[in-house]
């Protein structure tokens, strides 16, 4: 009979339709080799502690090298009459190990810490991968940004014009924002990277394991100690999902204003062909699908917290059979996530910012008025509220006559109305979108100077974030080759 099928204590085997329904081989997959990983540490440790004898160990860790092999050739194949990923390894030991020795690898190991150390070998890896994404994105950004601190723009609030402000500056925004996402996952990283090997089923064993040689062989940086705690618990498949739905609304607000800078009414972007679709019908249109997918896929990746959240709030401590969906959710989110990221990284690189149509805009619809309201206070000495209804009056006179800031000499005539007189080349640089732009020197603000200044920033910060990601990834590796040199001295 199989390892796998677990009936010892029932009359016969499981019902058809509950093997597919049951069966967790498709979620688990992509986890057999963190699966073998997992169990060559076990075994390593059951050799050194005395459990099970070195001769039989070697033999197990043989098998072990030789369905890693096989796993990385595509040549492992999952029975699906077996229940999961962990008992078609285990099957595949005993075939090639004998059933005895196969059978001594679970010794004080329940499927219940074994799927949660796999999960977890697996999601920090997806993690990192996800971070050298964002970078990826952020240092397109900053390529932008580098060429364009003094190319205007219109800033908005309410979707309305708001503020002169510089592409550059709109570039470091996201720079900024994805900080906080490379931030968020470096701290789930810190809970997903600990060790739940030793837990068992939920009480721990009476074996004297060695969990702290596990947690070394496996790169773990610590150990989740609380038995019962630790197979109840998927708040770090929380953590990490409440990380990627953050990300996720950062994208999709980058994909929404994509989405309307595009349009013809907008004008600002122009996606390149290599990152638009086309109509089946309309032969003219050129959609912007790349950003309205991200946008759709936040949703779906929203849909999971949720849902994993929903399944936790009600749960008994203890392993329970629902926790089984909990990598469905994760697996398909961390693909989702990644994607978006690649994508709209290659449609931000290739696409072609229309300065042109930026300044047009700018200068058509006074976005400067604070800057006159400004000067007002300051050169004027008029109260701010004040000088706000003053230049308000202005923008309202100018509007009524169809007319905008560009008309220096009419706008000069109305401030004389309200006793203020200010000579047409200085009143002309007070409403000139670059120099406004200019004088915004604030910490943050969207001069040129504040401008290079962030970036000057971002991009040590980015560094030191690969540098981080880097040992990260290396301390995984370290970890790796010391099983390897173990398994090879056991």
């Amino acid at each position: 009979m199989k390892s796998g099928k677990l009936r010892g204590r029932f009359k016969g085997d499981l019902a058809e339709e509950m093997k597919g329904f049951t069966s967790s081989i498709e979620i688990d997959k992509g986890m057999i080799l963190e699966d073998i990983w997992g169990g060559e540490a076990h075994v390593i440790m059951l050799a050194e502690q005395g459990i099970v004898e070195g001769a039989d160990a070697r033999k197990i860790l043989g098998a072990l090298e030789r369905a890693k092999s096989d796993s990385i050739k595509g040549k492992f194949e999952l029975d699906p009459e077996l229940e999961d990923v962990h008992m078609n390894v285990e099957n595949y030991v005993m075939k090639y190990a004998g059933e005895e020795l196969g059978g001594k690898m679970h010794t004080a190991r329940s499927r219940n810490d074994q799927v949660l150390t796999d999960t977890r070998l697996h999601l920090r890896e997806k993690i990192l991968e996800i971070e050298e994404s964002i970078i990826k994105l952020q240092r397109t950004f900053l390529k932008l940004a580098e060429k364009s601190t003094e190319k205007i723009m219109p800033g908005y609030t309410h979707t309305q014009h708001a503020q002169p402000i510089s592409l550059g500056f709109w570039a470091t925004a996201y720079v900024s924002m994805l900080t906080r996402d490379l931030t968020r996952l470096k701290n789930a990283y810190v809970q997903v990277n600990k060790n739940p090997m030793g837990a068992c089923a939920l009480s721990g064993t009476s074996f004297p394991i060695d969990r702290e040689l596990t947690t070394k062989l496996l790169g773990f940086d610590g150990i989740e100690e609380h038995s019962l705690d630790v197979v109840s618990s998927r708040d770090f498949i929380i953590e990490v999902l409440s990380a990627l739905s953050i990300l996720m609304s950062n994208l999709s607000r980058l994909s929404e204003e994509l989405i309307l800078f595009s349009t013809k009414e907008f004008g600002l972007i122009e996606l390149s062909d290599e990152f638009s679709a086309g109509s089946s019908i309309m032969p003219q249109k050129k959609n912007p699908d790349v950003a309205e997918l991200v946008r759709g896929i936040t949703g779906l990746v929203y849909g999971s917290l949720i849902q994993i959240l929903v399944t936790l709030k009600a749960l008994p401590l203890g392993y329970n059979r629902d926790l089984q969906e909990d990598r469905t959710l994760l697996w398909n989110s961390l693909e989702r996530v990644n994607s978006s990221l690649l994508i709209l990284n290659g449609a931000i690189n290739k696409a072609r910012f229309n300065e042109n149509r930026m300044a047009e805009l700018v200068s058509e619809n006074f976005s400067t008025a604070t800057e006159l309201a400004n000067f007002l206070v300051s050169e004027k000495e008029i109260p701010f509220r004040k000088s706000h209804e003053i230049t308000g009056k202005v923008v309202k006179e100018l509007v009524k006559e169809k007319r905008n800031f560009r008309d220096i000499e009419y706008t000069r005539d109305i401030l004389k109305r309200h006793n203020i007189d200010i000579p047409p080349k200085e009143l002309r640089d007070i409403l000139d979108p670059k120099k406004a732009i200019e004088r915004n020197k604030s910490l943050g603000g969207t001069s040129p100077r504040a401008v290079k200044g962030m970036m000057e920033r971002f991009k040590r910060g980015i560094d030191e974030r690969e540098k981080d990601i880097k040992k990260r990834k290396s301390d995984i590796e370290s970890a790796r080759k010391l099983t390897e040199r173990m398994v090879g001295k056991t």
